[in-house]
């Protein structure tokens, strides 16, 4: 057993700081699916009835959709390989601060973009700062706690609050939808996806404050300066030592972001066509025409109706976001606990996965038969809760176990390559799959919810199969 490191107030921070990133991260990845929608819909350019040009489930729509969500990903991952490269070269902390600066300078000029391939270009920044500030934060807990069981518990518990950052994008985009109309208007509208993009920009600031300040990880130091740290390189990850390891790790990893990617973070798009929230969304723009003819004023624009619908189509959908990202912080607080209770990695993961594999194509599967129901919206709500729980749980494994199958001179290069080429690249391609496979003209969120059901079951198939092959720790310790 090695000796227990002695929390003081830098200790302290770290993590606190820590856990500010990981919840940054998580609300940039899962802003997306909920601007998606009215995003297109205003950059798309409009009809000459003055309808939006790319509306969900249309070929035009769903080739933005994919591109939105997989080319950002490639971007990620491929640079954020380079990130953990960079990681195991200069240092975790240098690498932290930049990627900081690069993803909360990238959030808010999303947020002004005044065409789709600005919005392209911004997110493909956002994510290769997350990309990278994922793996250097990762690595540098990891060495600061030397004992097994009191590394296991902050790196569970600093990622579980990944999913605070899911909740508090729900909460933004609710807000922003709600306050839309109140706000400084940005390239001439008042459109609550803006505003919700240019929020990212909030999380990061204390983050770029004090960061700087922190120490870099001391084993990393303590190699540096005693001319003892060895080279990175891609190859070592293919040697005969780590190859199982990468290799499994990485497709794994891939299973898991699968799921999420393709049906869950679908749930968006699926629900803007429900009975209940399509009633919602008519409701707010009926209640201000009433209005207007009450006050007998002028009637709003036509344009100004659609945009209040649209507001009150977001405000609903982002409400079972929250639920979703409740569930998945609950998740991963469950496996924060059970992952200094159950000593096989194999089993702790499989907990998760089975459960998965049953309930994720199925409830989606459910879904795609029940949106013409407005009292089903409840039974979603809870379903949701369920998924992300099971789903998002998986996520923090990773932060765990990585660290302790790859040496310290590999430690960001190894987990860069699994969290970035399985998890961004492989799992995001979900995303791909359901959009191009659910295209339909007229939309159909009903074939989207069908296929997510696939898509899903097939990459937590593979995940369950693969896990019989997943390297086992020999040491509570991280390799040398």
């Amino acid at each position: 057993m090695r000796e227990k490191h002695a929390f003081t107030t830098v200790t302290w921070l770290i993590c606190a700081i820590a856990s500010i990133g990981f919840a940054f991260d998580i609300y940039e990845l899962l802003m997306l699916p909920l601007i998606i929608r009215p995003a297109l819909a205003a950059l798309g350019g409009v009809g000459e009835n003055g309808a939006p040009l790319l509306v969900p489930g249309s070929p035009a729509y769903n080739a933005w959709a994919r591109t939105l969500f997989f080319v950002p990903a490639i971007a990620g991952g491929l640079f954020g390989l380079l990130g953990g490269y960079l990681t195991d070269r200069l240092g975790r902390r240098s690498v932290l601060t930049w990627s900081i600066l690069l993803y909360a300078f990238a959030a808010g000029a999303a947020g002004c973009s005044t065409n789709l391939y600005q919005l392209l270009f911004f997110r493909c920044l956002v994510f290769i700062g997350v990309c990278v500030e994922f793996v250097a934060a990762v690595a540098w807990l990891a060495e600061l706690f030397e004992d097994g069981e009191q590394r296991e518990k902050v790196l569970g518990y600093t990622q579980a609050f990944s999913s605070v950052g899911g909740l508090l994008v729900g909460f933004a985009n609710v807000l922003a939808a709600q306050w839309a109309n109140y706000l400084p208007a940005i390239q001439g509208g008042h459109e609550a996806w803006r505003y919700t993009l240019i929020s990212g920009v909030i999380p990061a600031l204390p983050l770029i404050i004090i960061r700087p300040f922190l120490p870099e990880s001391p084993q990393w130091q303590k190699k540096r300066e005693s001319g003892s740290l060895k080279r990175p390189s891609i190859a070592a990850l293919f040697s005969p030592q780590l190859a199982r390891t990468t290799m499994m790790t990485t497709l794994i990893f891939g299973a898991s972001y699968g799921m999420a990617f393709g049906a869950i973070q679908q749930l968006p798009q699926i629900l803007s066509g429900h009975a209940q929230i399509k009633a919602e969304a008519k409701a707010a723009a009926d209640l201000v025409v009433s209005v207007a003819e009450k006050n007998q004023s002028a009637l709003p624009p036509e344009a100004k109706l659609k945009q209040i619908a649209r507001n009150a189509s977001d405000e609903a959908v982002a409400k079972v976001t929250i639920l979703q990202e409740i569930g998945g912080l609950c998740g991963r607080f469950l496996l924060a606990f059970l992952a200094v209770k159950i000593v096989s990695r194999r089993a702790l993961l499989r907990l998760f996965q089975i459960p998965s594999l049953l309930i994720v194509p199925a409830f989606f599967w459910w879904i795609s038969r029940s949106l013409g129901d407005e009292g089903s919206l409840t039974m979603i709500k809870m379903g949701a809760f369920v998924v992300g729980l099971i789903v998002v749980g998986q996520f923090s494994f990773w932060g765990n176990y990585i660290p302790r199958v790859f040496p310290l001179h590999l430690r960001g290069t190894g987990e860069s390559f699994a969290a970035n080429i399985g998890g961004r690249i492989l799992g995001t391609a979900a995303a791909w799959f359901t959009l191009t496979f659910a295209a339909a003209t007229p939309p159909n969120p009903a074939k989207i919810a069908l296929v997510g059901a696939a898509v899903a079951g097939v990459y937590c198939l593979v995940g369950v199969v693969l896990t019989a092959w997943l390297t086992e720790p020999t040491d509570e310790g991280l390799p040398d």
